[in-house]
């Protein structure tokens, strides 16, 4: 999967994941009115207004970007009934030729890593057939637990040929509280991106491994020590635009390749006709200013990933 995914990259000249993080004040009135009307207003009609808000956004992106990045939190506060707009938008955007990353940041030891793991990426066993859970083709995980909550994680990578994306430096701003904390004179963000490249060479693609990073857009600085670090290591980078990360700063995430990173934008693309810059549009074009919005990133991100 991260050969598919570097070939999309290079294909398409846009290193760029839009994230799929739908809040109902993101979603224009005439869809949740519809929504709504057809199945109330409860949280089948708000799972609804998602699902018809996520669908026209990747009609309108499919062709554009490589990946898309549903937050599964934003479906979760909707129960059971956003659950299944989650199932639906993964399957809705993989039938477009889009990679899924699930973020989901998952985390924890022994079989419930391992169950993690098979409902996320693999496959369980019922009654000698075998069924699929969500299905993604990344997951972001989070590594405060050590080997013991990202090993399991692996061995289903390898099975399916999937991938990961490990937290290592977060886009927030509290992220230094723990992460920025000095061990043995260097910070704690160091040693768990250390700790990603060694996991990387556990499963390697062509150029790069199927165990990604995340380091966010908005410290450059750490993204220039860590992409030493990790060279060989994607990373996916959240933090572009809304929350202040800028395309030049980004330059040292990439390689001499113009490879080795994958930006996220989510609310910039998917409510970008809230924006002043893309406000003509209105709601009724909501998804062609999302589109507009991944053409101009595409273009702001060039410089920092042309080569």
């Amino acid at each position: 999967m991260i050969n598919k995914l570097t070939e999309r990259i290079q294909r398409l000249e846009a290193p760029i994941v839009v994230g799929l993080d739908p809040m109902l004040n993101y979603i224009p009135e005439h869809i949740i009115k519809d929504a709504y009307s057809s199945m109330g207003e409860n949280l089948s009609g708000a799972a609804e207004a998602i699902w018809q808000y996520n669908k026209c956004i990747i009609d309108a992106i499919y062709d554009l970007v490589p990946a898309v990045k549903p937050q599964i939190a934003m479906y979760e506060q909707f129960g059971i009934e956003g659950m299944k707009t989650y199932v639906k938008t993964l399957e809705y955007a993989k039938s477009k030729g889009l990679i899924v990353i699930g973020d989901v940041k998952r985390g924890d030891i022994g079989s419930t890593s391992a169950a993690y793991a098979t409902g996320h990426l693999g496959k369980v066993n019922i009654g000698g057939k075998q069924f699929r859970g969500f299905d993604e083709d990344f997951i972001t995980v989070n590594p405060y637990l050590g080997s013991d909550g990202i090993l399991p994680f692996i061995d289903v990578c390898k099975q399916e040929n999937k991938g990961l994306f490990i937290l290592v430096k977060t886009s927030n701003p509290s992220s230094g509280e723990f992460q920025d904390q000095l061990i043995n004179n260097r910070p704690l963000y160091e040693h768990v991106g250390k700790k990603v490249a060694e996991w990387g060479e556990l499963f390697m693609g062509h150029e790069y491994s199927y165990i990604g990073a995340v380091v966010g857009a908005t410290y450059p600085e750490v993204g220039k020590v860590l992409r030493e670090l990790m060279p060989k290591t994607f990373i996916l980078v959240p933090g572009y635009g809304a929350q202040g990360g800028k395309a030049e700063d980004l330059k040292h995430y990439f390689n001499d390749d113009g490879l080795g990173a994958i930006v996220n934008s989510s609310r910039g693309i998917i409510a970008a006709y809230k924006l002043p810059k893309y406000e003509a549009y209105g709601e009724t074009g909501y998804a062609d200013a999302s589109r507009q919005a991944v053409l101009d990133m595409r273009e702001d991100l060039k410089k920092a990933w042309s080569r």
